[in-house]
């Protein structure tokens, strides 16, 4: 759990750094920064990791300095604080692996922290040191209030474990208000008879009405679950001090069902006590922030009795359950909908289509099969913000390796993907981002001489488009060179000198194995190892990848993937003695055409007119290498437009159904088959290609552009 918080804390981190760049900054902003570097302290203290407690005693001291605006936010500073970002991520993984962290990279960063504090004449870079003090509270009640809230607080064992004080808090409370503190200490068992696990000290506080509950609960929220609060609101009048219950009543444990207890206490006036518990809630209240001199690590679950009227509401219950679970589940319900696929076809060959009662029936189930799949499907749906967020550090990296200043803007962070591919991002986003940096944008020198600013920009994009989800990553440098990469590619023997070649095909020479612009082996690139992993990776996604450059202006890969890897709505179609499937996605039109709509080009080449466009018509039974039916007015055509753009008329037999299908993986259970994405199992326990209608477009592009090209180099 403490790791798990460590991930939603270091994502807190990250986002707020970016967002301390800003020009409109808002303090609140720091102060969550510093609040995320010192829950992560605090719970580490708890597990005696001492490196990462050092380390983020010394990044947070920084952002002490920050907050209390004795430290200006300047671009090397900001620069720092990302990679001191970076390496507390790092120690966070290695104390997860349970590996040592690399003293090397963070005695380096903490160097860097001292030069900053020193600057500012702090000596809080100094080692964490826990002296015991004397508790003396005269200093904080100075003068008496009229006490309108009564406060009782017992630390359990685990506060003082984690290195936390009491005395801290009586000072964050002192900045809301005059406070009257007294210690409860007749109750505490004699020296002798003391046990550190069971400490027994608890304080009762007077507050006056000008503080809220919600401004105590901000104080306490750093030891949530390693101190009993109880919140009592008094009547607002002057009078002696109140007499006080035992403190056995005090820490009395409640029954499991039960509310806390609440000693009970004799007001001298009209005063309510509503000892109902209510839940801390998660969100920072819009109150001032009651800053503690020494902040408390954050730990979860502070249970705390109220009487206030306006209770903060409990966020949203949830609940962790293994991926695994959620992938058998999936499958089972993949397995569903091929059950319901063989009902409807025994239900057919048993002449019972027109049974009302039947159909019906069999409708029901295919609507439920179907909310049960999409709720399925959204578990496992999750946003691309950790994984975009992730590519920040990396951009980071690259520019500091090629010496480039860069900015990487993101778009449609909270765009869902399955959980399956989330992970399997990471490394071709990884590679694209590099690749960029690297190839993509041209030094400063060049860029201001092209009359471009001397920072580049990398956008990184997400958005559903068409049933499927597109991620892009742009830049605005140079393109690509593509005399250039022809050459290298001949040089290498990648292809044949001479060979024509379209502008696509010469952008895809950039996915081979073993092509690279670089002739020097780097840091990021040089061994041809890149563009061709990231292409291999899609595709076992199911997806692909395209590019689109412009010379002197930039370029820009997509990446289409499925929205799931199980299940897919497909039209089924007849190619001579196979059935086959066609994602309804790719799908803009079906049609029966007439002599008039057809239209020959070349040798073999026949177009489709249709709204004043001519397109190009691919017959399915030659690519698969099945009779086709003549003529070929007696065939159906299907008008795809793929995630390029590009569109396409495929000519089939006949359409007979639309379904859904469960997509089983060709590769794993058989080999790639080209214009094949995946395999399907139908209702009369047949296998059915699923057709891959990209693929099969981009390579009729191509042999139209290698036709065009060799037209042009033939005069």
């Amino acid at each position: 759990m403490f790791f798990v918080e460590c991930d939603e804390l270091l994502e807190v981190l990250a986002g707020g750094l970016r967002q301390m760049e800003a020009a409109d900054l808002e303090k609140e902003i720091v102060h969550s920064v510093f609040r995320a570097v010192h829950s992560i302290k605090g719970g580490a203290a708890a597990f005696g990791l001492s490196d990462l407690v050092t380390f983020a005693h010394r990044f947070e001291t920084v952002l002490d300095l920050i907050r209390s605006d004795r430290m200006e936010i300047e671009a090397p500073v900001m620069t720092l604080l990302h990679r001191c970002s970076d390496g507390l991520a790092d120690l966070i993984e290695s104390a997860r692996a349970g590996l040592d962290a690399d003293r090397g990279l963070t005695g380096a960063l903490l160097a860097e922290l001292d030069a900053l504090i020193d600057s500012d004449g702090s000596d809080e870079g100094e080692p964490i040191v826990f002296t015991p003090i004397t508790l003396d509270f005269g200093d904080v009640a100075a003068s008496p209030p009229a006490a309108a809230l009564r406060i009782r607080m017992s630390p359990s064992a685990d506060l003082y474990r984690s290195g936390n004080d009491p005395v801290a808090l009586m000072t964050a409370l002192r900045k809301l208000g005059p406070a009257e503190v007294s210690l409860l200490a007749e109750e505490v068992a004699p020296l002798e008879s003391w046990d550190p696990d069971q400490p027994g000290l608890a304080w009762d506080i007077r507050m006056p009405s000008s503080v809220t509950e919600a401004q105590i609960l901000t104080v306490f929220e750093f030891v949530e679950d390693c101190c009993r609060l109880f919140i009592d609101r008094l009547a607002e009048v002057p009078g002696p001090a109140l007499s006080l219950a035992p403190l056995a009543d005090f820490l009395a444990v409640p029954a499991p069902d039960a509310a806390p207890p609440m000693a009970p206490l004799p007001p001298p006036g009209p005063a309510r006590i509503d000892p109902a518990p209510v839940q801390l809630a998660p969100q920072t209240p819009a109150t001032p922030d009651p800053e503690p001199a020494d902040p408390i690590p954050a730990v979860p679950g502070l249970r705390v009795a109220s009487s206030a009227p306006e209770a903060a509401a409990a966020p949203a219950p949830t609940i962790r359950v293994g991926l695994e679970r959620v992938d058998r589940l999936m499958n089972m319900i993949g397995e569903l909908v091929i059950k319901e696929a063989m009902l409807s076809q025994t239900i057919q060959t048993a002449g019972l289509q027109d049974a009302p009662d039947v159909v019906a029936g069999l409708d029901s189930i295919r609507q439920l099969a179907g909310e049960i799949q999409e709720s399925v499907m959204a578990i496992r749906a999750q946003p691309l913000k950790l994984v975009f967020q992730r590519m920040h550090r990396i951009l980071r990296e690259a520019a500091d390796a090629t010496g480039k200043p860069v900015r990487l803007i993101t778009l449609g962070e909270q765009t869902e993907v399955d959980k399956t591919m989330i992970e399997r991002l990471v490394d071709p986003l990884t590679h694209m981002i590099r690749n960029s940096v690297d190839h993509g944008l041209e030094d400063s020198v060049t860029r201001q001489r092209r009359g471009k600013p001397a920072e580049g920009v990398i956008t990184l994009s997400a958005a559903h488009r068409s049933g499927r989800v597109q991620i892009e990553v742009s830049d605005d440098g140079g393109g690509i060179d593509r005399p250039r990469v022809r050459q290298i590619a001949e040089e290498r023997g990648l292809v044949a000198p001479g060979t024509p070649l379209s502008a696509a095909e010469i952008d895809q020479l950039l996915f081979l194995p073993g092509f690279s612009c670089k002739d020097q082996v780097s840091a990021l690139s040089g061994r041809g190892v890149g563009l061709d992993v990231v292409r291999r990776e899609i595709m076992s996604l199911g997806g692909r990848v395209m590019i689109h450059s412009v010379e002197g202006e930039g370029t820009t890969f997509s990446i289409a993937l499925p929205l799931t890897l199980a299940v897919l709505e497909g039209m089924l179609i007849q190619l001579g003695d196979q059935t086959m499937v066609l994602p309804i996605t790719a799908v803009q039109e079906t049609l029966q055409p007439n002599r008039a709509m057809l239209h020959g080009m070349g040798a073999g080449t026949q177009l489709l007119s249709s709204r004043g466009e001519l397109i190009p018509i691919v017959d399915l039974c030659s690519v698969f290498g099945l009779p086709a039916i003549e003529p070929l007015e007696s065939a159906v055509l299907i008008v795809v437009e793929t995630d390029t753009r590009q569109r396409a008329a495929f000519r089939v037999d006949s359409i007979f159904d639309q379904r859904q299908v469960v997509i089983k993986s060709l590769e794993q259970n058989y080999g790639r088959v080209p214009g094949v994405s995946a395999a399907t199992i139908l209702g009369d326990g047949q296998i059915a290609l699923i057709i891959d209608p990209e693929e099969i477009v981009l390579s009729l592009s191509n042999d139209q552009g290698r036709l065009m090209a060799a037209m042009a180099a033939n005069g």
